[in-house]
């Protein structure tokens, strides 16, 4: 098959979250399956430009149909990581993308719309003609809806679309504007229930929306934040949505890109260890200690990697820190927060900390220092309020860390409590679940995790090397997603 991606991040040329390492190392696995992947990103000035090979000028002068008149753009042509990738960059007194930043402007709605109608028009003038377009998140929510309304009558008709929701929190609410820019124009068709209109706001359009209802295909990033979408409040108020179109809709957990994210080879860690050798486990551990200025004594190191923001717990964040302290561990933290106050809170707790040996906060992000963290780390904390898939429990598994997990989303669905899993056996439980959003409740599970270090250390090695054994690397996932072409393609 020919599959195009179309989406804001990929990884590691342009990464703000989890989205990129998804949108990567999905298109790797497909590539390795045989498809045709291409990929269509924003050429933000901010990228990283050093990830790109052999970038080039691909397409010049894709006059981009805008408000009645339009404007022009170039498309550059590189290979990220042996990813063939088509950046779109505009010309423009908006400076859509030249902003110095991926996301966090007031016309980030316009922004991504236009990106999305270049997308198409790329495709178009291109001559261009993939089976399926795969879209990704609020971002590309318009490009279902533009195709159907607009490209399919103007030479893309036989393409299909999945759009995958990695965040139901961010939807891309907008205003009639974005009909005149992008030319759907009829207020009163978008703003029909069934089509475009907020569910709960009547003089809005949501973009997210309208993806799910323009698709031919919906997921989500595991199956159980699938289900939580539609039945909890984590489906943002668009659970009715999804209930109209549940025969489409569906979950499939993302991958970890085991050539970038495993002991084994990592070349980011300074010794290599393996299910079969774990020696280097604790040399990496010592590694850390050293780099972080922490003591070297025998304690549990915990740790947490991730944003520091209400999603991520981040209350429980702050709990786990100081009770890992009290029950003789260590903590370390890798994290950059996505409030003032939130940032200003860890950096309070950071100089409060400071000449204490046992723990260490580094705010911000360091992708370098997160692999090292991984691999020389007990234990990782992951308290998420909600969380669609999570791949720091599935990194921390692959690198002998013992995930202390609370059971929602994609977590729930990967990590099995030692104690209490009725589901799996023994031999197959990897790490601690809690469900309360509570400090007890956080307490108990990470009671458990230390008692055990602590009292039976060759359970605890038994329980590291339990979650090594789970493959979560790509390969089912991209069977799956495959599935899902065909059976689009066949309709």
């Amino acid at each position: 098959m020919y599959i195009v991606q179309i989406a804001s991040e990929c990884a590691p040329v342009i990464k703000a979250g989890g989205l990129g390492d998804v949108v990567y190392g999905l298109s790797r696995e497909l590539e390795n399956r045989g498809h045709c992947v291409e990929l269509i990103l924003p050429m933000y000035d901010c990228m990283r430009y050093d990830q790109i090979w052999g970038l080039h000028e691909a397409y010049r002068g894709l006059n981009v149909p805008w408000y009645g008149g339009v404007i022009s753009c170039n498309v550059y042509c590189g290979w990220v990581h042996g990813r063939l990738c088509f950046f779109i960059q505009p010309y423009s007194g908006d400076n859509f993308f030249n902003r110095g930043y991926y996301y966090g402007g007031k016309d980030d709605n316009m922004r991504f719309a236009f990106f999305s109608k270049a997308a198409l028009e790329f495709l178009l003038v291109s001559n261009k003609r993939p089976h399926v377009i795969h879209c990704h998140d609020w971002q590309t929510g318009l490009i279902p809806v533009m195709l159907y309304e607009i490209y399919q009558h103007n030479g893309l008709g036989g393409q299909r679309v999945c759009y995958t929701i990695h965040n139901f929190k961010h939807q891309g609410i907008a205003g009639a504007d974005i009909l005149w820019a992008t030319g759907l124009n009829r207020e009163g068709y978008y703003f029909h229930y069934d089509r475009l209109r907020d569910n709960f706001n009547p003089f809005a359009l949501n973009c997210m929306k309208g993806g799910i209802v323009y698709s031919n295909y919906v997921n989500t990033v595991s199956p159980h934040h699938a289900w939580e979408a539609r039945y909890q409040d984590v489906g943002y108020g668009l659970g009715h949505t999804l209930e109209i179109h549940q025969s489409k809709f569906g979950g499939i957990l993302n991958g970890v890109d085991y050539s970038i994210w495993g002991p084994e080879s990592d070349r980011n860690i300074p010794y290599q260890y393996s299910l079969d050798d774990m020696s280097g486990k604790a040399l990496n551990q010592k590694a850390l200690r050293e780099r972080l200025l922490l003591q070297d004594v025998d304690k549990p190191i915990i740790a947490y990697i991730g944003r520091l923001d209400q999603q991520k717990g981040v209350h429980l964040v702050h709990h786990a820190m100081y009770y890992a302290l009290n029950r003789g561990a260590q903590f370390v933290l890798l994290g950059s927060a996505t409030e003032s106050s939130i940032n200003d809170w860890f950096w309070h707790e950071k100089n409060h900390l400071n000449n204490n040996p046992d723990v260490h906060l580094e705010i911000g992000f360091n992708g370098e220092l997160a692999h090292l963290i991984y691999a020389g780390a007990d234990m990782m904390v992951v308290p998420s309020n909600y969380e669609p898939c999570g791949l720091t429990q599935l990194i921390s598994l692959k690198y002998g860390t013992v995930p202390i997990v609370r059971g929602v989303g994609g977590l729930v669905s990967t990590v099995f409590d030692r104690d209490y899993d009725q589901n799996h056996a023994e031999e197959k439980r990897n790490g601690y679940v809690f469900y309360e959003t509570d400090n007890h409740a956080l307490e108990s599970s990470m009671e458990r995790a230390i008692g055990l270090y602590k009292k039976f250390p060759k359970e605890f090695e038994q329980l590291r090397q339990q979650g090594m054994e789970y493959d979560y690397s790509w390969t089912n996932s991209g069977g799956n997603y495959e599935n899902i072409y065909e059976f689009i393609k066949a309709f």
